[in-house]
């Protein structure tokens, strides 16, 4: 068996392509308020189960940057893995709530490609979707990530 690289070169991405993300992440209540308290968002609907319980969800919602931060984090081994850099995070949408033990799934499709003027990297423009374990989506965004050339 061979090791699995991270990641994929500029050249590997084709326009139009979806690519489906192996990796999943069910969000656990720890991760929820760990990354609250790490990011200093306190708002009681992330926290505090009354408090949700008498809200529009009636339960506990995910912080949404959690949210974005896991999706991201997903598409690493396949979109980001030979960055150079990300260059450009657009148009993140939070299309449906996440509550606590929802699984996150992704996938990213490939809008656009082009070489910089360095020759030895170019610029990938995908858009990602992440969505929940009933197959309902919960976020999209866009991004442009600098890629190396083989």
């Amino acid at each position: 068996m061979e090791a699995n690289e991270m990641g994929n070169y500029f050249e590997d991405f084709v326009v139009g392509e979806v690519i489906q993300h192996s990796q999943t992440k069910t969000i656990f209540e720890s991760d929820n308020n760990l990354f609250s308290l790490l990011t200093m968002n306190h708002h009681p609907v992330h926290l505090n189960s009354d408090y949700a319980e008498q809200k529009q969800h009636g339960k506990i919602l995910v912080v949404g940057t959690l949210v974005f931060s896991v999706a991201v984090g997903i598409t690493v081994m396949d979109i980001s893995g030979k960055a150079v850099a990300n260059l450009e995070y657009e148009s993140v949408q939070h299309l449906n709530p996440v509550h606590i033990n929802d699984t996150l799934y992704v996938r990213t499709k490939v809008l656009d490609k082009w070489e910089t003027s360095k020759g030895d990297r170019g610029v990938v423009y995908v858009e990602t979707f992440a969505k929940n374990q009933h197959g309902v989506d919960v976020l999209s965004f866009r991004r442009k990530v600098l890629i190396s050339k083989k």
